[in-house]
């Protein structure tokens, strides 16, 4: 079979919405800074943008000139109104900035300025999805999402959170504004992305509107409802039971195994709501879970295909999460920290991350930011990375944060506790390219807005005049709605912490900076040059009533299930310094213990990740050994399936006919349990994985809804664990097949004679040559014409072909939906390992690269060494830096 050596553009014939796994077109993986599937819209007028292409191709000096005219400007000097001095900008040879300046404000309208050149038709295209307004650029193919968007009225809340900020913030924003602006005045904009000229070209007349600080804030919005929680686990539990009852749907979501996964802090207790590392644990939940009918299963589906709408970077918080962990100096070679981080996100282009270094030439309290990282284009400072004085790294801390109501609504009122109370309401006009206005009437209760409004229509209730006794009646007249409660709709000053992190010079500072972060929830990591580590569990975290756990959608007409309006107290949100195991891993698994009095979520992610990193680190420190920068970087390329072990057992003793069929057995017999793209352990992890995903078929699909059958992540492993040691559970039965009563032997043994044949088609005859990585492969769509239908534009802005290793739950957590195929639908979105000891020993890789241009050189130029698992040098000291220059460009001030 033909299998590229080296990464090429997709196949023109396998593109499209159609095309990719079930989690990405539900997502719109998820992910940050991707859109798939949304300029449908742009097929009306494709004529014009097919026949430019076709020129460009045919002539290439004029397709050297339109596909050049954006890329950024990086030697000698431009003029940047509002400077109050002139600001450096080094570039090493994959294009990583690093800026020089006298002043913070200088930096941040640089930075502005410079994020602008690099990636502005991607911020431009994020604000309008946060705020709404994606269908003024691409139609009605977008209006779903923007309908949903300001149902929830991201951008309204952006707004108020302006007025939250403290003033070096808010003049951070309005200088990064500026600087973007200013780019913007000195280009059209077909000097600023190619993808305007492809937008008029179809017929759209249009020129960028200023950036502005809420365009900022917004984006924030976006990150949050990424990594919101387990709102769709609550969708889900419901639409499960009502596929096989309550008590089987239960079975799986199998709790977390606190005595097999380790916690991140696994000491220390709330005392008089403050939390000491050193104290004694106690505390615990038993709330009351609300009944179920048909017609509320109904609307919560009707809700969950709605959210299918929105775009893939704004994620549906599925299959994303991170690693991110810290070693001490008594553990390291270098006898200082070491702090490693890899968030794992949605797969697109261009990637969430731009690479950066903001530094004052002199350090001094009136400027004291020198500090470098990974960035979010459209967002001041640094997100996470390391100052001269600290590191810090995020994951996902994962509490439960939104809560889905149903509610019972009568005309311009809704019910509580038998009472009537005001809708609140408000209408909104959204404007659609090539259509006709659309306005929108917002309605909301307490708890939030109604989001079934904007779902699929569920009308009235078919079944209104049924009986709910034990949570109220829904009576004749009334209409059954579900609203959202979320932490991030309301107003917050999150935006100050990222500044405050940039600037933080000690352990007190940086926990003062992170009680500003409310959301997203994060697991933070630390440590410093005077070699401390440590942990911090910022966020907004909600207090309910006895009557809510979050698992469930609540029934809104019971008061008992409302929230208390607090929030968890920073002061009793867990954290360490200094540990007593000497290092520090946090990989989504649960936070505390079980007994622990404050209730985060049950919805953690079971911890493979995590325990594989802590089972690494003792081994090695078990004999007093240490870890090097190096070591760490290859710990998160490590590819071990800890579902390996459990499975593989079971499919050696399943007796195969002989010859073709023992060829994928023969593989497992010597199988070491990773999953490397290539090399002799490949062929097994082929095998391995193309088995599980057709043993989740087997087992579920006949019973299971399309929309909750196994994706083959984390929870399915633990769900798998309990059914293998039972042979004859219901679920290895299959319900359609009359007469017959399968057992888990039958399905395990077909399994393994289908995957043989499925290899065969799609990889190889002889196992010998079967490669995980020729299955699973790293696709790079573009944020919006990636996916418009029209082969040549894709061709132009997409790259693919790369294979990867690892998978799903393995610390190198290249995720794949089992429902669909092995493409990678979400991966580490960037790598990181910071040496405390020499801050330029520190390592760095991005999943593309610096540029937003295609065909730029730093498109996707550190995507090959990604896939090879290799890491740039990362300078910080201004020697290292000017060492390692490229192109050095002046911003100076405009003459007078």
């Amino acid at each position: 079979m033909t299998d590229p050596a080296a990464p090429s553009s997709p196949d023109p014939t396998q593109v499209g919405p159609a095309s990719w796994p079930r989690r990405t077109r539900r997502a719109w993986a998820s992910g940050w800074g991707v859109f798939r599937g949304l300029p449908r819209s742009l097929r009306v007028s494709t004529y014009v943008v097919v026949g430019l292409v076709l020129v460009l191709l045919a002539g290439l000096v004029t397709a050297t000139v339109v596909v050049r005219r954006p890329f950024p400007q990086t030697t000698g000097e431009a003029s940047l109104p509002g400077l109050e001095g002139e600001v450096e900008v080094v570039r090493d040879d994959h294009g990583v900035p690093q800026l020089y300046g006298d002043s913070v404000e200088d930096l941040v309208r640089a930075q502005g300025y410079v994020q602008a050149q690099e990636r502005f038709y991607e911020m431009d295209v994020r604000r309008h999805a946060t705020a709404g307004r994606l269908a003024e650029l691409f139609g009605e193919a977008a209006l779903e999402s923007d309908l949903v968007v300001r149902t929830m009225g991201w951008r309204r809340v952006a707004e108020e959170e302006l007025g939250l900020l403290e003033p070096e913030t808010r003049a951070a924003l309005e200088a990064y504004s500026e600087g973007v602006n200013a780019y913007l005045d000195q280009h059209d904009p077909s000097e600023i992305a190619i993808e305007y000229t492809l937008l008029d070209l179809s017929g759209l007349d249009y020129r960028p509107a200023d950036w502005t600080p809420v365009d900022s804030l917004a984006w924030l919005k976006a990150m949050a409802w990424d990594l919101r929680g387990n709102m769709s686990d609550e969708i889900d539990r419901v639409l499960t039971a009502a596929d096989v009852g309550p008590e089987r749907a239960a079975e799986l979501w199998p709790p977390y195994p606190y005595d097999e996964h380790a916690p991140i802090v696994d000491q220390g207790a709330v005392v008089d709501d403050v939390f000491e590392q050193d104290a004694e644990r106690g505390g615990s939940r038993n709330p009351v879970r609300p009944p179920w009918r048909a017609d509320q299963v109904a609307a919560l589906r009707a809700v969950g295909r709605g959210l299918e709408d929105l775009p893939a970077w704004l994620g549906r918080g599925d299959g994303v999460g991170s690693n991110s962990w810290v070693v001490d100096g008594e553990h390291s070679t270098t006898g200082a920290p070491i702090l490693a981080n890899d968030p794992h996100l949605g797969v697109g282009l261009p990637g969430v991350w731009m690479q950066m270094g903001l530094h004052c030439r002199t350090v001094s309290p009136a400027c004291a930011l020198d500090v470098a990282g990974f960035t979010f284009s459209g967002v001041p400072g640094v997100v996470i990375g390391h100052n001269a004085d600290i590191a810090w790294g995020f994951t996902n801390l994962g509490p439960d944060v939104t809560d889905l109501y149903l509610e019972r609504i009568d005309g311009d009122s809704w019910i509580q506790d038998g009472e009537r109370r005001p809708l609140r309401t408000r209408t909104e006009t959204v404007e659609v390219r090539d259509g006709d206005d659309v306005t929108l009437e917002v309605r909301a209760t307490a708890h939030g807005p109604i989001l079934s409004d904007v779902s699929e229509a569920i009308g009235r209730v078919a079944d209104a005049e049924a009986a709910d006794p034990p949570g109220g009646a829904v009576r004749e007249g009334e209409e059954l709605a579900v609203s959202l409660q979320w932490t991030a709709l309301r107003p917050a000053p999150t935006a100050d912490a990222i500044l405050q992190l940039n600037l933080a010079t000690d352990w007190d500072s940086f926990r003062a900076a992170a009680s500003s972060f409310a959301v997203p929830a994060q697991n933070l990591v630390y440590a410093d040059r005077e070699g401390h580590i440590g942990y911090q569990a910022p966020g907004r975290i909600p207090i309910r009533k006895s009557g809510n756990d979050g698992r469930l959608p609540a029934a809104g007409w019971r008061s008992e299930n409302d929230w208390t309006g607090d929030y968890l107290p920073f002061s009793s949100l867990p954290h360490v310094l200094d540990p007593e195991d000497g290092f520090v891993v946090t990989a989504n698994q649960a936070v505390v213990a079980q007994d622990f009095p404050s209730f985060f979520t049950d919805d953690w992610d079971r911890g493979y990740r995590s325990q594989r990193i802590r089972d690494v680190l003792e081994d090695r420190f078990a004999d007093g050994g240490t870890v090097s920068v190096g070591d760490m970087t290859d710990l998160q390329l490590d590819t071990a399936s800890a579902l390996g072990p459990v499975l593989t057992p079971y499919l050696l003793q399943q007796r195969m006919p002989g010859g073709y069929y023992t060829g994928g057995q023969r593989q497992l017999r010597d199988w070491d349990f990773t999953q490397p793209a290539e090399g002799p352990q490949s062929a097994a992890a082929a095998y391995f994985n193309v088995v599980w995903r057709t043993v989740l078929q087997q087992t579920f699909d006949d019973e299971l809804s399309p929309e909750v059958r196994p994706d083959g992540g984390q929870r399915w492993w633990a769900v798998m664990e309990r059914l293998l040691r039972e042979p004859r559970d219901l679920w290895w039965d299959d319900v359609t097949t009359e007469d017959v009563v399968e057992t888990r032997d039958d399905v395990l043994r077909q399994s393994m004679l289908d995957a043989r044949d499925e290899l065969t088609r799609l990889d190889a005859h002889d196992a010998d040559d079967w490669e995980w990585g020729h299955l699973h492969r790293l696709e790079l769509r573009e944020q919006t014409l990636g996916d418009s239908g029209i082969a040549p534009v894709e061709w132009l802005v997409n790259r693919g072909g790369w294979k990867a290793g690892g998978g799903g739950s393995a610390v190198d957590a290249t995720a794949w939906d089992a429902a669909e195929g092995y493409t990678v639908t979400a991966a580490p979105s960037m790598r990181m390992v910071v040496s405390l000891a020499d801050l330029d020993d520190s390592r760095w890789i991005n999943l593309t690269g610096v540029s937003g241009h295609p065909f730029h050189p730093h498109y996707t130029d550190q995507t090959d060494l990604w896939a090879r698992g290799e890491t740039l040098a990362w300078a910080f000291s201004p020697d290292a830096v000017r060492a390692a220059a490229d192109d050095t460009m002046t911003l100076a001030p405009a003459e007078e």
